[in-house]
């Protein structure tokens, strides 16, 4: 779900890390499909998941828009201390911000 991919995110620390957050999100997202399939949810609604977004396009949209909205708000030097969980956190973010 995605509350849980947010926290896998925040525990991102090198690339081994963020790859192992990849492949649970394509787990996550291909089990929210089948579940959609099972049980379909209404289009105004998340999915089974937590997932808002669920074409590429929209996804990419939602997690450069949220990158640039959190951008003043995190601290420069926590950003560059490690910048893989900022990617991490990015890319989750286009699975549920709008």
């Amino acid at each position: 779900m995605v509350h849980d991919l947010v926290s896998l995110a925040d525990a991102v620390s090198d690339e081994q890390s963020f790859i192992r957050l990849l492949q649970r999100m394509a787990f996550d997202r291909k089990d929210e499909q089948q579940k959609g399939l099972a049980a379909p949810s209404s289009p105004y609604e998340p999915g089974a998941n937590g997932w808002e977004n669920g074409s590429i396009e929209a996804f990419l949209e939602a997690a450069a828009a949220w990158a640039e909205a959190t951008q003043d708000t995190s601290s420069l030097e926590a950003k560059a201390a490690n910048i893989w969980r900022r990617a991490a956190q990015i890319i989750v973010a286009g699975a549920f911000y709008e």
